[in-house]
């Protein structure tokens, strides 16, 4: 292997390299969901982590695995790739052991690797792994992100740890069809973030050349999508914009209450916290406490996995129909809610505003009008989102957007990228 392609992801992760003939191959990973190549970038504690040693800890599929068969003795994170950026993030601490972000980057890197069953034992001396353009949180720090990836993955032994955007990689996937020259516009949309590369390929012997032009990002994705669901169709019925009495006066619940639901996993840390002490307090002083208690129900069942699998069904829908219905029932809780599409994007619009203004920037950085572009290429799951495909109808034309590899471009062209000559081209420049 020349070079391993590493896509850490915010919701998924996937490792490629290349095989005999020099054709990227994505590890696959045989789990209880089938063979796959991308799993849940996930990890799972339970009591005997004390011991370290990666004892008690278990990554991907099988981390979710492990927390739903006993949620009450288990710790459970995702999405640790938000955190990469944030120097607000100093680490976990679970089952009295201290986990900096590096340690559980690290722990997912090498329980995931313990079961490719040999087919990551012989690591390259190169890994490639993707950076998004912009990172996800607030006032993110690139620089710190990849110190914090350079060390947790240095640690398997790679002499080499070299890092490029995720959409450049998606892009030089895409450019092995180019038969041209092509100006190419690559939209990367991941759980979290939201990339654009323009990108000049010229072809040539042994592969293409490539002049970037300009990358621009945004923290807005996919998982945006899910919470404005949850945000709409869900916290409501839960209590969301209710009231309580105190002292004579009616004041609305706190708001701050319903942020864990912004992913699934939050709900797991929420029991037990000072949010839920006040949300039992609150429950015998509400106006509608059957709502507060349904929150409560929802907590104390650890049904937060089982209410996003649904609104991730109900979205997945509306690429497809033009309305949905988001079912969920479970321990009293009992969700059937139709909504359409067009109902859908306007609670979106927001989020696809910022992601339009992210467009702009990467045209006007590269001086270029959506008539200079020649193709477009979509990758990630959010691509099949009507609303975010329409913008680039819109602004490009149909005849020119391509999409497809929604999950493993991003991997295949960093494994391609870590085995060229002019390698150093291709990377991302130093944040």
């Amino acid at each position: 292997m020349a070079a391993l392609g590493l896509d850490f992801g915010t919701t998924n992760t996937v490792f490629a390299t290349l095989d005999a003939s020099g054709a990227p191959c994505a590890t696959l990973f045989a789990s209880g969901e089938g063979r796959q190549a991308a799993v849940r970038t996930a990890l799972s504690f339970t009591a005997a982590s004390k011991a370290g040693g990666g004892r008690g800890v278990e990554a991907g599929p099988w981390a979710i695995a492990a927390y739903l068969a006993a949620p009450e003795e288990t710790r459970f994170l995702q999405s640790l790739k938000t955190y990469a950026a944030s120097p607000h993030f100093s680490g976990a601490t679970l089952f009295a052991r201290r986990y900096a972000f590096e340690d559980l980057a690290e722990l997912i890197v090498a329980r995931l690797r313990a079961r490719a069953d040999g087919a990551l034992d012989g690591l390259p001396a190169r890994l490639v792994v993707g950076v998004p353009v912009a990172f996800a949180g607030a006032a993110p720090d690139a620089a710190l992100a990849r110190r914090r990836y350079g060390e947790a993955f240095g640690r398997f032994g790679f002499d080499d740890v070299r890092f490029v955007y995720e959409p450049v990689a998606a892009a030089f996937w895409f450019a092995r069809r180019l038969e041209r020259a092509a100006t190419v516009l690559v939209a990367d949309f991941g759980g979290g973030t939201t990339d654009y590369s323009l990108i000049r390929f010229e072809p040539a012997r042994g592969g293409a050349r490539a002049r970037p032009l300009a990358h621009a990002g945004v923290g807005v994705a996919g998982d945006q999508f899910d919470y404005r669901i949850v945000d709409r169709l869900v916290l409501p019925r839960l209590g969301k914009g209710s009231h309580y009495k105190s002292m004579g006066r009616t004041m609305e619940i706190p708001p701050s209450l319903f942020a864990n639901f912004a992913r699934w996993n939050l709900l797991s840390t929420f029991r037990g916290s000072a949010d839920h002490r006040m949300l039992l307090s609150l429950i015998r002083d509400a106006l509608e406490p059957e709502k507060l208690a349904l929150f409560a129900q929802l907590v104390e069942e650890n049904e937060g996995y089982a209410l996003y699998q649904a609104v991730s069904r109900a979205k997945t829908q509306l690429s497809s129909q033009a309305s949905a219905r988001l079912r969920f029932h479970a321990h009293g809780i009992d969700i059937d809610a139709a909504f359409t599409r067009a109902e859908f994007e306007d609670w979106i619009a927001d989020d696809l505003a910022r992601m339009e203004g992210a467009l702009d920037a990467a045209l006007a950085r590269a001086g270029l009008a959506p008539g200079d572009v020649d193709r477009v290429f979509l990758t990630g799951g959010t691509s099949f989102t009507p609303a975010v495909r329409r913008i680039f109808t819109r602004r490009f034309g149909a005849a020119k957007i391509e999409r497809g590899d929604e999950l493993l471009s991003i991997a295949h062209g960093l494994a391609l990228i870590g085995a060229r000559e002019d390698f150093a081209a291709w990377e991302a420049p130093a944040a």
